[in-house]
């Protein structure tokens, strides 16, 4: 009887039986990119750099940031990267569920061309004001721009962010005009804000919240439904305008396709990191709510923002090109 068929055939099963591993067993054999689809200093940033800090692959977390269209050429290149788990994208409400109804043309599909990783928080935006606005809260805000239209600018760190819906959303529901200004990241629209070249702003609360105590903006309200832990006694915007809601939210997602066992060890890793004590103490002080998800949880939670996001641009009319 000749044997090497049977040991060729036993050799190649085994070899398929060990081929789902082979991605985690060999992960990570070099640095893992982080993308960031926005500047340094905002909460998709901080995020990163939290988990590049305590992340233990045996290999560095390196943070990339790459700014630009809403935050759709940072995602595209992680979409186009290759799908073994070191390149990932810090997403955000703007790149995965709404600049798919904000854009006419998308170089990326929100959903074909990902894997969801895991959600990691989300926050309130605070709408905030330039302190020489002679406004106090948000009844005096409508009723200025009612009696001023389209005198006000609200800027935003790019078209298809949550800060922009947020303004495009407070338009609709109050039956109000101001124009949209978009910055290329927002370090370049907060000095504006400040210096009254615009005038509001539906900014992360994570990044205007420091600047309001400080005195430099004034905070009128906050998007979220209920008031955030870290602002209590700042309003909601839905305590003057009832069903007002727009939360920001940032998770983590790999190019499709990645290795079902490589998202696990990440994800893995990321609720260890984001579960820290300090870790979690950190991003509660700076507004934003942890939710450390499973990848189905992420992207169930993906699906119904897209419908959701997908029926305010359409009220609203807003495009970004």
């Amino acid at each position: 009887m000749n044997l090497k068929p049977l040991l060729l055939a036993s050799a190649l099963a085994l070899t398929a039986l060990a081929a789902p591993n082979a991605g985690a067993q060999g992960f990570p054999n070099k640095p893992i990119r982080m993308v960031v689809t926005f500047p340094a200093g905002g909460a998709p940033d901080i995020l990163a750099r939290l988990f590049a800090d305590k992340a233990q692959f045996g290999q560095p977390v390196v943070v990339d940031n790459v700014p630009g269209a809403g935050g759709n050429i940072g995602a595209d290149r992680v979409a186009k990267a290759p799908a073994d788990g070191h390149t990932l994208v810090m997403g955000t409400v703007g790149t995965h569920s709404i600049n798919g109804s904000l854009y006419s043309k998308m170089s990326y599909d929100m959903v074909k061309d990902f894997t969801p990783v895991a959600h990691v928080a989300s926050a309130p935006n605070l709408l905030v004001v330039n302190n020489d606005l002679p406004v106090k809260n948000v009844t005096e805000l409508i009723a200025y721009m009612k009696a001023h239209p389209n005198k006000l600018s609200f800027g935003s760190p790019g078209i298809g962010t949550s800060v922009h819906v947020s303004g495009e959303l407070f338009k609709s529901m109050t039956g109000t005009t101001m124009q949209h200004v978009p910055y290329k990241g927002r370090q370049f629209a907060i000095p504006d804000l400040v210096g009254g070249q615009i005038q509001v702003m539906f900014d992360n609360m994570p990044s205007a919240l420091p600047m309001a105590k400080e005195g430099k903006i004034r905070a009128l309200a906050q998007t979220t439904a209920k008031r955030s832990a870290a602002a209590p006694d700042v309003p909601t915007v839905a305590e003057t305008v009832p069903g007002f809601e727009a939360t920001t939210w940032f998770a983590v997602f790999a190019p499709a396709g990645t290795p079902k066992d490589v998202v696990t060890r990440i994800n893995a890793e990321m609720q260890r990191v984001y579960k820290l004590p300090d870790v979690a103490d950190k991003l509660k002080t700076l507004g934003l709510e942890p939710w450390i998800s499973t990848p189905e949880e992420l992207g169930k939670y993906q699906a119904a923002e897209i419908v959701k996001w997908a029926k305010v641009v359409k009220e609203s009319g807003a495009k970004a090109d």
